[in-house]
């Protein structure tokens, strides 16, 4: 379906002063070429200027049959025939002749001679391109500036290189299709004056494409991408250049075509409709063979299949093969601002062809698909395709069609369209056709920039004639064969530049045609169709980079004499007119989110969604998008679906813009009479902290008497009685549950206890007035909803953190915050960050303490004693028995001596790293016993027993027994009698009335007589004549043994 809209798109009409009747014309680079019928001469017009004033004029060495002129180099290329012979040609610095007897050389493809090629860069230039076949088409790549040329069975690519004056040696490219637009752009802006920095263009023949199974009638190169049209088919192929010379000489893989048939003649084979797109492609029945001709080695040249479509004629309404055939190949590039390819390459490739009745726009990158059809009204002629619009020509009017390509460059662009963040109309809306514009028989045209060129001339035919040749050719029959070209010569002619409105011009008409709708019916989808299409127009502006603008719509034509002074003042106007223009699209299109947005809000409940991402996108604050959704006097309680699902998704998502309180109250009021389940997690948002406590509690006291008693809803009115100052009610309503349901109360709606912590760990969260309110009177109820949010991931660690610090607890509660969570928790990676934070705080305590920690009761006591962990949480291990004896405990214990306590659980639990805790115990001094256990311990645990001995011999030997019956166990054993033995024999020699080192002596005997032999006991005793004192324990070891 096509949308018709009374839309104008059209500013100014005026007609070229051409002195012959023009046969073809062309334009590019701010000029528009155009040759007389049968003529050899090339006329050039500004189409910058006012009246299109003739630039110069050239001789051809033949007669045209066609032309193109590339932007990229700045050259022309035509077919010419000469003497029954057909000629491929491409003219640059053809600016040149604009002055008085210029010179003019010429030379064959390849063929630089040093002496005219310097002169070659000041002149215009022939260059003569040879062609085994005769050439039937052409078209000039407006990203590299290549040409490409159509032959009765083959394409030939020519690569478009630029010799440098001095050397005249060749520039390395990065690839074929990569042409460097820097340099064309200095090709373009060069002085004729000044024959400095001057490079000479030429063509290098670099892939041949043999193509026997399809005849072309219009080819199309662009970025890569090789398009061919037949009368009734379609082929788009993809060219790639690597670096990889291997293979070269294999064949491509290219599909297996039919036998043909013997005799074609006693057939009539009729095609049927196909389309693959794809890799599917390759099915078509065309084989495609690439043969290299490139005169240096430039890697492997690769061909894919990317696109194909044929037509049959339809007989059944009287169709002949004129009006069957397909027309206006294109290939159109579109680049954006924000590439985050290659900026040489564009982003987006469309493709275009048309049908007489039909016409088609497909996108190729990123997947091929069919973005539109066009339905035009009688038979189109010609069309060309722009980033804004589609312009079709038939014999009566000039007709402008919207077009999806900035719907498909914005989605190539902006990862984020079709979010909640940003929107796009989608690739898929139906186009809209805009008012059209009468001419008198057209024949052909081209656009370039906002220019479009019109060639009418009237028809010859008598009413008779026309008549009989219809006839003719309706029943003629159909053979495949081309047209005949038409030899008739009409008695006027005229030809149009017609200038189109600026995209912002022709916004703000679309938007004052979209508000007659609006008038009658606010939810027309016509109304949001008009919007979407000024939305897709501003877009295809905003998306277009400032340089492509500038070289776009610029005129490179290069005056005669150049005023330095004046000419940077002009460049700086123009820049400050494009940093305007740019300004005024922006704020158009902030405008027509706010727009679509207002449909949306209020339209039918499948596209509410919209809403969120095209108000954000307008950038206006929640108060102007309430002000702009109050209901209609007609529906005073009725608000649109999109409307709340933006308010939810703005009260409901952390944000940092907080409501006034007329504001907070509508939105209270709002959600009362359209969605009340919603009004807890409304009044629990950040941003309605300025509500007024009285309504809302009003609001919410009418709910539940409506709904019922919920704990989340008790919550939210203990919360407004808490801001009324009224303790008594708060009270009586935080004791209507128990503290596990007003746990399970948070976890179902933890804004009620903090704001802010979804947007990430770079959010900051806060806790509520409610939190600060429980820290002083409930702190076990904050620890336990606190441990519950971050079990059920509402709230991760590091935002934790933050509200017990902004709470001023980070040294009380944050840390029982801590111990909780690792009792709670089962993921080790929590585990072992907790861990080392505990041990850290633990460690940081004592070492602010005395030399001994003091004995007397704290006055800020931690929520679990070490007994409470050690009994509760498998990560707190059991005191070993020696540590009593190191430090001993007391009836009262102060903080300190909790977390020396803690700490040592730590230490001889299974779960912490004692590697990562020994560089924070350099802090705490090994001159206390409780210093020293904890040094101790860690020596232990890394399995340092034998200096471990040692120092507990040293500083507390009373505790060496206990340490031995605990430590020396199983594999350790062996220690009793290789280290500790011959190290209490040592002690116990040098003071022998060291009751302690005796009695541990003897201990440490008792158990040597009981894990070794009689023979190995022997080996252990001294040989200092004290065998005597060993005695019994020998005997003990033999009676056991013989007992074993």
């Amino acid at each position: 379906m096509v949308h018709v809209y009374n839309c104008h798109p059209f500013a100014s009409q005026q007609i070229v002063q051409v002195e012959q009747e023009p046969g073809l014309f062309c334009c590019g680079g701010g000029a528009l070429f155009v040759v007389a019928v049968g003529g050899c001469k090339v006329e050039a017009y500004s189409l910058e200027q006012e009246g299109c004033p003739l630039l110069c004029r050239f001789a051809t060495m033949g007669t045209v049959k066609s032309i193109q002129h590339s932007n990229i180099g700045d050259y022309l290329v035509t077919i010419e025939e000469k003497n029954s012979a057909t000629y491929l040609r491409a003219y640059t610095n053809w600016r040149y002749q604009a002055e008085e007897k210029a010179r003019v050389g010429v030379r064959l493809l390849g063929h630089l001679l040093r002496g005219a090629s310097l002169r070659g860069a000041a002149q215009m230039e022939i260059i003569e391109i040879p062609l085994s076949e005769r050439p039937v088409a052409m078209a000039c790549c407006s990203v590299t500036g290549d040409l490409l040329v159509g032959c009765d069975k083959t394409l030939v690519l020519f690569t478009l290189r630029r010799q440098n004056q001095q050397n005249l040696s060749q520039q390395t490219l990065q690839s074929p299709w990569q042409n460097t637009q820097q340099s064309s752009s200095q090709n373009q802006g060069q002085n004729p004056g000044s024959n400095q920095n001057l490079s000479i263009l030429d063509f290098e023949r670099s892939v041949i494409l043999h193509l026997p199974g399809i005849i072309p009638n219009q080819v199309a190169l662009c970025g890569g991408y090789v398009a061919v049209q037949a009368e009734l088919e379609v082929l788009v192929l993809k060219l790639d250049a690597t670096s990889d010379p291997k293979n070269q000489e294999e064949a491509p893989d290219t599909p297996q075509t039919a036998d043909p048939v013997e005799d074609p003649t006693d057939f009539l084979l009729l095609p049927r409709h196909q389309e693959l797109l794809g890799n599917r492609a390759k099915d078509c029945g065309l084989s495609v063979t690439m043969e290299k001709t490139g005169l240096e080695d430039r890697g492997q040249y690769t061909v894919s299949y990317v696109l194909y479509r044929r037509f049959a004629p339809d007989f059944f309404q009287g169709c002949t093969v004129e009006e069957t055939r397909l027309h206006s190949l294109q290939l159109h590039p579109l680049f954006t601002s924000n590439q985050s390819v290659c900026v040489d390459e564009p982003a987006c490739v469309f493709c275009f062809f048309s049908l007489p009745n039909t016409g088609y726009l497909y996108s190729l990158r990123g997947g091929v698909e069919l973005l539109s059809a066009y339905q035009y009204p009688e038979k189109a002629l010609e069309a060309v395709l722009t980033d804004h619009l589609l312009h079709v020509i038939t014999k009566s009017a000039l007709q402008c069609f919207s077009v999806r390509c900035a719907a498909v460059a914005a989605r190539v662009e902006d990862p984020y369209i079709d979010t909640t963040m940003r929107a796009c109309p989608p690739c898929s809306l139906e186009v809209c056709a805009l008012r059209m514009q009468l001419f008198i028989g057209l024949r052909s045209v081209c656009v370039h920039g906002r220019h479009v060129v019109l060639l009418s001339a009237a028809d010859t035919e008598t009413p008779e004639e026309a008549e009989r040749n219809a006839q003719r050719r309706t029943i003629r029959k159909w053979t495949g064969s081309r047209p005949r070209e038409s030899s008739a010569v009409g008695h006027g002619w005229n030809l149009y530049v017609v200038g189109t409105v600026s995209p912002i011009t022709l916004y703000h008409e679309m938007v004052e045609y979209s508000q007659r709708y609006a008038e009658t019916n606010p939810q027309a989808h016509s109304c949001r169709h008009l919007l979407s299409e000024a939305h897709l127009l501003l877009r295809a502006s905003l998306l277009q980079p400032a340089e492509r603008q500038r070289t776009g719509s610029a005129n490179p034509g290069i005056p005669l004499r150049t005023n330095t002074d004046g000419e940077a003042e002009r460049q700086m106007d123009m820049c400050t007119d494009r940093e305007a223009d740019r300004q005024a699209l922006e704020e158009a299109f902030r405008e027509n989110c706010a727009q679509l947005a207002d449909c949306f809000s209020r339209g039918i409940q499948r596209d509410c969604h919209l809403a969120l991402p095209y108000y954000r996108m307008s950038g206006l604050s929640v108060t102007e998008v309430i002000g702009r959704n109050r209901p209609f006097p007609s529906s005073p309680h009725s608000y649109g679906h999109g409307f709340l699902f933006y308010l939810k998704h703005f009260l409901l998502e952390e944000t940092d813009q907080i409501l006034s309180q007329e504001a907070a109250d509508e939105v209270i009021e709002i959600f009362s009479q359209s969605e009340p389940s919603q009004l807890v997690s409304v009044c629990a948002s950040p941003g309605m902290v300025h509500a007024s406590p009285t309504q809302t509690w009003q609001r919410l006291r009418h709910l539940e008497d409506a709904t019922g008693v919920s704990v989340p809803l008790t919550i939210a009115m203990a919360t407004m009685a808490l801001r009324l100052d009224d303790l008594l009610q708060y009270t009586q309503l935080m004791d209507r549950h128990a503290e596990m349901m007003l746990v399970y109360g948070f976890i179902e709606e933890p804004t009620l206890l903090l704001h802010g912590g979804s947007g990430g760990k770079d959010t900051h969260t806060h806790p509520t007035a409610l939190a600060r309110h429980l820290t002083h009177c409930q702190p076990g109820l904050l620890m336990a909803a606190m441990v519950a949010l971050h079990e059920n991931s509402k709230v991760q660690l590091e935002h934790a953190d933050q509200v017990f610090k902004e709470l001023g607890c980070e040294d009380g509660l944050l840390v029982d915050f801590w111990e909780a969570v690792l009792m709670a928790s089962s993921q080790e990676v929590v585990i072992q960050e907790l861990l080392f934070r505990l041990a850290s705080v633990y460690i940081d305590r004592l070492a602010h303490t005395q030399p001994d920690p003091p004995h007397t009761p704290g006055t800020s006591r931690s929520l679990k004693s070490a007994d409470d962990l050690i009994n509760s949480c498998s990560h707190y291990g059991v005191l070993y028995p020696w540590l009593s004896v190191l430090t001993p405990a007391h009836p009262t214990s102060s903080p300190q001596e909790e977390a020396l306590h803690k700490l040592q659980s730590l230490l001889c639990g299974p779960s912490l790293s004692v590697c990562s805790v020994v560089p924070l115990l350099e802090r705490l001094s090994e001159e206390t016993l409780w210093g020293f256990s904890l040094h101790l311990l860690c020596a232990t645990r890394m399995g340092q027993y034998d200096s471990s001995m040692e120092k507990l011999l040293d500083r507390c030997p009373q505790a060496i027994i206990p340490y031995a019956n605990h430590q020396l166990q199983d594999t350790h054993m062996a220690l009793w009698w290789q280290k500790l033995l011959p190290e209490l024999c040592n002690r116990t020699r040098a003071a022998a009335d060291n009751s302690i080192l005796l009695a541990a002596l003897k201990e440490t005997l008792v158990v040597v007589a009981m894990e070794t032999s009689p023979a190995e006991f022997l080996e252990l005793l001294p040989d200092d004549g004290t065998a005597l004192y060993f005695l019994p324990h020998l005997l003990t070891c033999s009676q056991r043994h013989l007992l074993a």
